[in-house]
Order: C-alpha cells, then structure tokens, then sequence
C-alpha cells in the first residue's frame, strides 16, 4: 500500500516528529508513505490531496498539521472547512485519507502529547479503510 503524506509546514519542526511517527507505523504494517508534500497550513492540504488523489500509484493519504487556539474563531471555522474538504475528496476519489490534523483550538501543552498518537491514528485509519 502507498499513502502520500501531506504535512503542514508551518508547525514544520513538530510535523517532522509527525511524519517519522506515521513512517513508523506504516512500516510495522508492511505499508509505505511514498510521497511526502509539505503545504504552508492546513488550508492548502485539500488542493494537494487533489492532485495526489488522482495518481494511480497513490492508494491513500494521510495529513499531519495543527491548528492552534487564535484569538478569533478562524482556526475553527479554517478547521471545518478543512476537514469537510477531505471528507469530500475522500468520497470522490474513494481512496482512504487519515485526518492526523491536531486541533483545531489546540494550545501550546496540547500539541506534545498529541503528535504521536494521532500519526499512528491517521495511518492506521487508512489501513482499516483500505482493506
């Protein structure tokens, strides 16, 4: 199985942590994140989902990103438009994506903990949904 990776640069240091984690758990499954795509934030990941998606050598996705708690309502409101722009491209392409994005609404203390887990988690989710 080949999952392309699409990661959120603006977190970079602790996406790097996200990605090795994911790579990790795909390896332990016998399964390969084949493509790494680095994007600015999470509102750039469903234009590149698109792109991958289309690819016949790509069987899944998984994003890794965080949306951090702002002082307005625009991570929440970045956030939904985000995760129903994946759903939607999931159903379209019918290939499986693993929402490894951490918040939104997410603090400082919040993001340490999470990174591991919810790598391991979006890598798993396309796994399941895969076979």
């Amino acid at each position: 199985m080949k999952i392309a990776a699409i990661c959120g640069s603006f977190h970079k240091k602790e996406i790097q942590k996200m990605l090795k984690y994911a790579e990790n758990q795909a390896d332990s499954r016998n399964c390969e994140i084949s493509e790494i795509v680095w994007v600015p934030g999470s509102m750039e990941m469903p234009l590149a989902l698109e792109r991958l998606l289309k690819r016949k050598d790509i069987d899944a996705a998984i994003t890794l990103g965080i949306i951090e708690l702002g002082e307005t309502q625009h991570g929440l409101v970045m956030g939904q438009a985000v995760t129903r722009a994946i759903i939607d491209l999931q159903i379209k392409h019918n290939k499986p994506i693993g929402l490894g994005i951490i918040g939104p609404g997410a603090e400082y203390h919040h993001i340490e903990p999470r990174l591991e887990p919810h790598a391991r988690a979006a890598v798993e989710a396309v796994i399941t949904m895969f076979e």
